[in-house]
């Protein structure tokens, strides 16, 4: 069942429909920002539309934490874009196994976050991204230094992922699914 955007956005934050607005550049400020302060990327991007997720922000960052670094630094699908997919699923839910229409609705959203993602920066996989050779690093995080961020183009790719689901939500308007 389609449903009209704003309405959907009053179930979930219990907002009036005219305060809910989807402002793209302080979507990707707050996704970089999290970055910034120390969440990783996949917390970061799913942080910023904690709202949207419906869920309070310390549950979002427990639910995502094993994505970051390409998945607990294993360096396979960015963080960033598992954070996608994290708010994917709450854009278009596909949580009735049988209901295979909204399975394919939600996997054609994240396919298609997917390859705007790669459009913009050459792929998805988190040691491309970064240049790296090795498959996986130790499974202790990287200090949070100013060297490190110096280094890493991680909160850029965060800032995309942001930008990528607003711009979604945006253009969209009023052809977000909730499977009853």
């Amino acid at each position: 069942m389609t449903m009209n955007f704003s309405n959907i956005m009053r179930n979930f934050a219990g907002m009036k429909t005219e305060d809910m607005q989807i402002n793209i550049e302080e979507r990707v400020e707050s996704a970089r920002n999290f970055f910034n302060s120390g969440y990783n990327c996949a917390q970061a991007v799913a942080l910023a539309y904690a709202d949207i997720v419906d869920l309070d922000k310390q549950t979002i960052a427990r639910l995502t934490a094993s994505f970051g670094g390409g998945l607990s630094r294993l360096r396979e699908v960015c963080g960033a874009v598992s954070g996608m997919a994290f708010v994917a699923g709450a854009i278009i839910p596909a949580d009735n196994p049988l209901n295979t229409v909204a399975k394919r609705e939600n996997y054609t959203l994240m396919q298609s976050f997917a390859e705007a993602f790669t459009k913009e920066n050459g792929s998805i996989i988190c040691r491309e991204l970064l240049g790296l050779s090795q498959t996986k690093d130790e499974p202790t995080p990287s200090e949070r230094t100013a060297e490190y961020y110096r280094k890493r183009p991680c909160v850029e790719y965060v800032g995309t992922a942001a930008r990528i689901i607003g711009e979604y939500l945006t253009a969209n308007e009023g052809k977000i699914t909730q499977n009853m």
